[in-house]
C-alpha cells in the first residue's frame, strides 16, 4: 500500500484552476480500484492519497500523470508500507510480512 503526499509548490490560484482536472483524474483511479481515500491537508498546503499498486515504480509513474504534477503545481512524496493491520472495511487490502 502507498501513501501519496502532495505538497503545493505554486500559488493556490494555480492549484484551484487545475482542481477539476485533478478531481477527474482522482475519480478515474477510484473507479479502477487504485485509490482508497484522499483529501486536502490541513492547513491546505497539499493533499494525501491512500493507494494500492503493483509496485513503487508503477505508483510513482501514476502520480506523474496527475494534472497537478504535469503542470508543476505540486510535488509528490510516495511512501510504501505494508498494511498488516486494517479496519474491517479494508480487509481485502491487508498484507502479509515477507517471509
Amino acid at each position: 500500500m502507498f501513501v501519496l503526499e502532495l505538497s503545493y509548490i505554486a500559488p493556490l490560484e494555480r492549484v484551484d484552476a487545475l482542481l477539476p482536472q485533478h478531481v477527474e483524474w482522482l475519480n478515474g483511479h477510484y473507479a479502477d480500484g487504485t485509490f482508497l481515500a484522499s483529501g486536502r491537508k490541513v492547513p491546505r498546503d497539499g493533499g494525501v492519497i491512500l493507494a494500492v499498486g503493483e509496485d513503487r515504480a508503477a505508483v510513482e509513474a501514476l502520480a506523474a500523470t496527475d494534472p497537478f504534477a504535469r503542470e508543476g503545481v505540486c510535488a509528490y512524496r510516495v511512501t510504501e508500507f505494508l498494511a498488516t493491520v486494517t479496519a474491517p472495511a479494508l480487509d481485502a487490502y491487508r498484507q502479509q510480512l515477507p517471509a
